[in-house]
């Protein structure tokens, strides 16, 4: 049964960040399988408030009205009355609130990328992660699904991919005014087309909140234009780094190599502990036992008394308590992440059963590690 729970753990861990990269049929997909290999509270409360609202992020976009857009026609959009036009036919079926529109409408009066992130030109490297957080939040186009919001979530990413290297930052404050040969600007999103960031804005989201780089060659977006010969002494530039890819990410990669043959062999020369945290008939640990010290409850063979006396008891009790404190402290780590996982997915879904839920969750292994600590400082 132990190990069904590791199993359903790495479930819910792959339907965590599915939820987080906006992927809840994934997440359901996972969700379930936990449910059926060892069920939990989590899984549960989860799988069924992604059924009762599905995809769409708190039961659809609303107006200030409080009513949602609704679709008139094949053509229109309307909001108690007043029609707006449609501009994308793709996204027909789909609503949205007057507030998207708005900051669709902002992003695309913005005349650098500067004004897009709303930061100024000393902007920290912090500044611009939190101002590229909110608004890629707020413009994704499986949130926001106002006409250009994906140009405007793709301009969002290339202002901060951009504005946070500094060598392409440097060349953008010299020639991002339109001075630079090949640039051309025609209001919109048109601006400034040789400065787009090598990455995907979907990879580059991904990073931020996904936990993960991006698969394969990254490639921006051109949109099918032409960039003029400045753009093309970039891409070949881009083509030469790529060449060396391949050796570069294997000496990235080495490090990692190098940890898991260590932990490999490590592996193979430890032999079976005289001891379990757990009843383990497998292993021949059935006699129970306590440690001298803070009682912790652990398991061992039937010899063990004849093996282990004086010193060496003493020495397999210590090894026992450090193992029960870090199992604590990972327990303690799980719970505070199911409870983060209760609240992100209360305000994704505006689910007030979600928050209290997290609010009324008990934290054991916080508290026993919180016990523990209180002991040895009162010691």
């Amino acid at each position: 049964m132990e190990g069904n729970k590791d199993e359903a753990d790495k479930c819910l861990q792959i339907a965590r960040k599915a939820l987080r990269e906006g992927e809840p049929e994934k997440a359901l997909k996972f969700l379930n399988k936990a449910e059926k290999l060892y069920p939990s509270a989590e899984a549960k409360a989860l799988i069924e408030a992604i059924t009762r609202n599905g995809s769409a992020a708190g039961g659809g976009n609303r107006s200030e009205s409080g009513k949602p857009y609704q679709r008139k026609s094949a053509d229109t959009r309307v909001e108690n009355g007043p029609t707006l036009e449609k501009e994308n036919k793709a996204d027909s079926a789909k609503v949205y609130t007057k507030e998207q529109l708005e900051g669709v409408q902002r992003i695309k009066r913005c005349k650098d990328y500067y004004e897009i992130l709303g930061v100024s030109k000393d902007a920290s490297d912090e500044d611009l992660k939190k101002a590229y957080r909110k608004l890629a939040l707020k413009f994704h186009p499986d949130k926001n699904h106002a006409p250009g919001a994906t140009e405007a979530f793709k301009a969002i990413g290339n202002a901060y991919a951009v504005l946070s290297n500094p060598a392409k930052q440097r060349d953008y404050d010299q020639y991002g005014d339109g001075q630079s040969p090949g640039n051309y600007q025609h209001g919109g999103f048109e601006f400034h087309r040789n400065y787009e960031s090598d990455i995907t804005p979907e990879d580059l989201f991904n990073m931020f909140f996904g936990g993960g780089f991006p698969a394969g060659h990254t490639q921006p977006y051109n949109n099918g234009r032409a960039r003029g010969s400045h753009q093309s002494y970039h891409r070949a530039d881009r083509e030469d780094e790529r060449a060396d890819g391949g050796f570069s990410m294997f000496l990235q990669l080495l490090p990692i190599i190098v940890l898991i043959l260590v932990s490999v062999l490590s592996q193979l020369m430890v032999s079976t502990p005289p001891y379990s945290l757990y009843y383990r008939a497998a292993l021949g640990h059935t006699v129970r036992k306590q440690t001298s010290n803070l009682k912790v409850v652990y398991y061992v063979n039937k010899d063990f008394d004849k093996e282990y006396t004086g010193v060496a008891l003493q020495k397999v009790e210590k090894s026992v308590e450090e193992d029960y404190i870090n199992n604590l402290r990972n327990n303690c780590w799980k719970e505070r992440q199911e409870k983060n996982d209760y609240l992100y997915a209360s305000k994704v879904y505006r689910d007030d059963r979600l928050r209290k839920k997290a609010e009324l969750m008990r934290m054991e292994s916080c508290e026993k590690l919180a016990r523990l600590n209180d002991l040895y400082r009162g010691g």
